[in-house]
C-alpha cells in the first residue's frame, strides 16, 4: 500500500462531508473498525484521523471519540466575519444602541479638508507625539500608566498579538499559552511558523508549575496570557497568582505578551504594573469603540521598543491615518471613556439575564464580562449542540474553537453576550435552555 494511502483516505472523507454525506456533530467510528472496515493498517486509520484533525474537519473529545467538526466547511481557522444568525453568540462585539451617535458627534469636523489633509498622511508604527500623549493618559489603570515614549500602533488587535509574536519568537519557537485560548492566536502561530504549547489552568488561571513544566520540557520563547476577564472562560487571575506567576517568569527569563482586550470591564491593573520590564501589554479600540473603528496599541519595556516597531514595520501592520485621527479625537474628548463607562453597565446587566435564564446549568461566569463558558450536559456532545443552536438561528463558538490540543476540549460552548439586542438576548438564552433541557436524539426527531 502507498504511504500516501492515509492522504487517500483523507480525502474520500472530506468529500462525505463536502457533499452532506457526513454533517456537523455525526460521530466517526473508533480507529480500530475504521481500520476493519476499509482494509487498512491501525496505524494507517491513525494517520487518516490526524489528518482530518489537521484539516480542521473533525474534532476530538476526551472520552467521546471523533466528531465531524461544525467549522469543517471553513477550513482550520475560526471564521473572522458573522454567518447571518438571527441571534449572534458568536462573535463578541459589544455595540450600544446609542453609541453611533456618540461617535458621529466625537468626528464631527474630521471631513474638514484640513483635518481630512493631516489625517490621510502617511502613518508611522510611532503616530505622532500628539497621539502617543492621548494614548498614553487613555491606557494608563490604577496602579499602571506607561510612558508616551512606549506605544507602538497598529492597524487592530490581532496585528498587535502578531507582531509581538514576531518579535519574541523565532520560526520554528515556542510559545506558552492557555490550554484554552483566543482562537485566533492559532492561525497568527501557525502563519508564522511559532509552535503553542498548552499550559494547564485551574480557576485562577495558568498555574506557574506548568510554566515551569513546559519550560523544562520544551524551551518557551515567551508567553501569551490574558490575565483579565480571560477569553473564553472569563477568568481575572487574582494578586496571589499574579505575583507566583510573576516570580517564575522572572527565573525563567521569559517575557509575557498580555492581551488586555477586555480590561476595559474591570478596574484590575496589567501584569505590567507589577513587572513592567517582563510583560508587552497589547490593547484596542475595537471591543471598546466598534469592530469597524479599530486602532491596536502595543506597550512594549523601553528594551524591546526598537524590535517591537521593526515588527510592525515588516509584517505591514502599521495603522492608517485615518484611524489615528479618529482614536485620537474618540479618547481624548472623552467618547472611549463614556462608552467604557455604558458598556460595563450592559455587561452586568446581560449577565444578570444569563444567570437567570441558564439557572440549574453549568455556566462559568464572570459578572463584568461579555461572555460566558457553558459546560454541557452528558446527553449532549458540543459539535451537536452547536447544530441545534444553529437550527434555531443561534450562532454559539464549540469549545474545540479554543482549544490549543488537538482533542482537548471539554464538553463545553462559549456564548458570546455582546451582539444581540437584549430582547434577542433574552429569546436566544430561552432557546438554548430548552435545547439543554432536550435530548440530542428527542431535539433531532421534532426537526
Amino acid at each position: 500500500m502507498s504511504k500516501f494511502e492515509y492522504l487517500r483516505l483523507a480525502d474520500v472523507i472530506a468529500a462525505e462531508i463536502a457533499g452532506g454525506a457526513l454533517k456537523p456533530g455525526d460521530r466517526l467510528p473508533p480507529q480500530r473498525s475504521f481500520a476493519y472496515e476499509r482494509k487498512i493498517a491501525v496505524s494507517t486509520a491513525s494517520r487518516v484521523y490526524t489528518e482530518l484533525l489537521r484539516r480542521g474537519l473533525v474534532v476530538g473529545e476526551v472520552g467521546r471519540g471523533t466528531f465531524i467538526s461544525g467549522n469543517a466547511q471553513r477550513g482550520i481557522a475560526p471564521s473572522s466575519e458573522a454567518h447571518g444568525a438571527r441571534i449572534d453568540m458568536e462573535f463578541n462585539y459589544p455595540l450600544l444602541p446609542q453609541q453611533t451617535a456618540m461617535i458621529a458627534k466625537s468626528l464631527q469636523g474630521l471631513e474638514r479638508p484640513d483635518a481630512l489633509e493631516a489625517a490621510l498622511r502617511q502613518p508611522t508604527t510611532a503616530g505622532t507625539p500628539a497621539a502617543r500623549q492621548v494614548s498614553a493618559a487613555f491606557l494608563a489603570r490604577k496602579d499602571w500608566s506607561p510612558a508616551a515614549e512606549q506605544i507602538v500602533f497598529t492597524a487592530n488587535g490581532r496585528q498587535c498579538i502578531a507582531a509581538a509574536l514576531a518579535a519574541l519568537v523565532p520560526p520554528g519557537g515556542r510559545c506558552g499559552v492557555e490550554a484554552l485560548t483566543y482562537p485566533f492566536i492559532k492561525g497568527i502561530a501557525g502563519r508564522l511558523g511559532v509552535t503553542l504549547v498548552p499550559l494547564a489552568m485551574d480557576e485562577h488561571g495558568v498555574r506557574p508549575d506548568a510554566v515551569q513544566k513546559a519550560h523544562r520540557e520544551a524551551h518557551l520563547s515567551a508567553l501569551y496570557l490574558q490575565p483579565t476577564i480571560q477569553n473564553p472562560l472569563g477568568i481575572t487571575m487574582p494578586t496571589a497568582r499574579r505575583a507566583d506567576l510573576l516570580r517564575v517568569v522572572e527565573k525563567l527569563d521569559l517575557t509575557i505578551i498580555e492581551d488586555t482586550v477586555y480590561g476595559f470591564l474591570d478596574d484590575e491593573a496589567p501584569l505590567a504594573a507589577l513587572s513592567p520590564d517582563r510583560c508587552i501589554v497589547l490593547d484596542s479600540l475595537s471591543k471598546k469603540v466598534a469592530p469597524g473603528l479599530a486602532l491596536g496599541f502595543i506597550v512594549p519595556p523601553l528594551r524591546l521598543r526598537e524590535i517591537i516597531m521593526a515588527s510592525v514595520r515588516s509584517g505591514g501592520w502599521t495603522a492608517s491615518g485615518y484611524a489615528f485621527a479618529a482614536g485620537q479625537r474618540l479618547m481624548g474628548d472623552g467618547t472611549v471613556s463614556e462608552l467604557t463607562r455604558l458598556k460595563r453597565i450592559d455587561a452586568a446587566r446581560r449577565q444578570q439575564m444569563a444567570a437567570k435564564l441558564l439557572t440549574g446549568f453549568d455556566i462559568q461566569a464572570n459578572a463584568k464580562a461579555y461572555h460566558l463558558w457553558l459546560t454541557l450536559p452528558p446527553h449532549w456532545r458540543s459539535q451537536t449542540f452547536v447544530a441545534a443552536a444553529a437550527r434555531r438561528d443561534i450562532a454559539l463558538t464549540p469549545s474545540t474553537t479554543f482549544a490549543v490540543a488537538p482533542g482537548h476540549a471539554p464538553n463545553a460552548v462559549r456564548l458570546a453576550l455582546g451582539a444581540p439586542t437584549l430582547e434577542q438576548l433574552e429569546t436566544g438564552l430561552r432557546a438554548l435552555s430548552g435545547i439543554l433541557i432536550a435530548k440530542e436524539e428527542d431535539f433531532d426527531a421534532t426537526e
